[in-house]
C-alpha cells in the first residue's frame, strides 16, 4: 500500500530577530601635566588602571605621562571622565583609594557627572572641608544630601548601610563646629539591643553604651585629629549620648545627629525632634528596613515622623538605595540581594 505523504506542518510565522546595535569602537589619549601625581593615579603595579579597565571593559596602557584608552565608545568616554576626575582629586590633595575609584566609576554613568562634582556651572564645588580631609560626593544622591545639609533645618536621611548617611552628617557637623557657626555637636543613638543584652556587657553604664555609639566615634576621628576630639569631648563641645539623655533639653546653637533612628519609638522621636532650638541643624539617619524594636516597622518612630513631616517647610528627606552604597562594591550587591534590585 502506498504510504500517504506526511502532512506538512503549517508554516510558523517567526518574528525576525531585532537588529543588533552596532557597538562603535573608539580610541583616546590623555596627557597629565603633573608627573609627581602619576604614581598615585596609576596605583601600585597599575592597580587603579586595572580597576577601571575591568569595571568599564576597556583597555588602558600607560607610557610616561600619557594614557591610551581603547574600547566601546561609551566606555572609553566614561573611562576618560573617571581618570580625569581621579587626577583632579589627587591635584586637590584628596585621597584616592579603591572605594573612591569605584564611586567615580558608578558616578560616570550619571548623565550629569560634571554637575555632581562641580555643583552649578558657575558655582563652587560641592564639598565638605574638615581638619583631616576634604570630602566630595561619591554619588548623585550624596550630592543632593550634601546640598540639603547646608539648606534644610531638619533632614531625614533614609537608606541602607554604606551610603554615607551618618558619615556625611558628622563631617558637615565637624565643619560647622570648626567654623564656629554652631557651638556644640550632639550625636545620639538609641541603645537598642539587637540580639545582645546590655546587662551582660562589662563596666558601668558608659562602658555598656559606648559600643552602640562606636560608629559615631569612628566618623569623628576620621574628620578631626584624635587630640581635638578628646579635648572637645572633655569640654562638652562634642557630646555623644543615648537618646534617653536628650529628654527635657532644648538644643540651641547645635548640630544634632540621631543615628539608627529606625529603632526609636514614636514617643522618642517626637521627644527628640522637639529638642530643636535656635540656630541649630538636625539630621535624622536610619534604615527603615532594619528595625530592631519590639513591634517592628509599625512601631518605628522614623517612619511615623517621615510620614507626618515630609514636605513641611524646613524639612528635607533624602532616600538612598543600594545603588548609592559607597563601601566595597560587594556591599551594594549584598544589600540588593537582601532587599531586591533598586528601581
Amino acid at each position: 500500500m502506498a504510504r500517504k505523504p506526511a502532512r506538512q506542518a503549517d508554516p510558523v510565522l517567526t518574528k525576525p530577530p531585532a537588529p543588533q546595535r552596532e557597538v562603535r569602537r573608539a580610541q583616546l589619549d590623555l596627557e597629565f601635566e603633573n608627573q609627581s601625581l602619576l604614581g598615585a593615579l596609576f596605583g601600585q603595579f597599575d592597580a587603579n588602571l586595572v580597576q577601571v579597565e575591568n569595571r568599564l571593559g576597556v583597555f588602558i596602557s600607560a607610557r610616561g605621562n600619557s594614557i591610551h584608552i581603547e574600547g566601546p565608545e561609551d566606555s572609553v568616554a566614561r573611562a576618560r571622565d573617571v581618570l580625569n576626575e581621579m587626577y583632579d582629586r589627587l591635584a586637590m590633595g584628596q585621597d584616592l583609594d579603591q572605594g573612591a575609584i569605584e564611586s567615580l566609576i558608578a558616578m560616570s554613568n550619571e548623565p550629569t557627572l560634571d554637575g555632581i562634582m562641580d555643583g552649578k556651572p558657575d558655582g563652587p564645588p560641592i564639598m565638605i572641608r574638615t581638619r583631616r580631609k576634604t570630602i566630595v560626593p561619591r554619588s548623585a544622591m550624596q550630592a543632593t544630601y550634601m546640598r540639603s545639609l547646608v539648606r534644610d533645618d531638619i533632614i531625614f536621611a533614609l537608606g541602607p548601610a554604606g551610603t554615607g548617611k551618618t558619615y556625611l552628617a558628622v563631617a558637615q557637623a565637624v565643619a560647622q563646629l570648626i567654623s564656629g557657626s554652631v557651638q556644640r555637636l550632639i550625636l545620639s543613638r538609641p541603645a537598642v539591643e539587637a540580639g545582645e543584652k546590655l546587662g551582660f556587657l562589662p563596666g558601668d553604664m558608659k562602658d555598656k553604651v559606648d559600643p552602640y555609639l562606636r560608629p559615631l566615634y569612628d566618623a569623628l576621628y576620621d574628620c578631626m585629629p584624635p587630640e581635638q576630639v578628646e579635648r572637645r569631648l572633655a569640654s562638652g563641645e562634642i557630646e555623644i549620648a543615648p537618646i534617653a539623655f536628650m529628654r527635657g533639653r532644648t538644643l540651641a546653637d547645635s548640630f544634632i545627629i540621631l543615628d539608627e533612628a529606625q529603632n526609636t519609638t514614636r514617643e522618642q522621636m517626637k521627644m527628640f525632634l522637639t529638642r530643636f532650638g535656635q540656630n541649630s541643624r538636625m539630621v535624622v539617619c536610619g534604615d527603615p528596613r532594619q528595625v530592631d524594636i519590639p513591634g517592628g516597622d509599625g512601631m518605628s518612630g522614623l517612619a511615623d515622623a517621615v510620614g507626618k513631616l515630609e514636605g513641611v517647610e524646613g524639612f528635607g528627606t533624602i532616600r538612598f538605595t543600594a545603588a548609592d552604597v559607597v563601601r566595597h562594591p560587594i556591599v551594594g550587591r549584598i544589600v540588593e540581594a537582601y532587599e531586591g534590585p533598586t528601581a
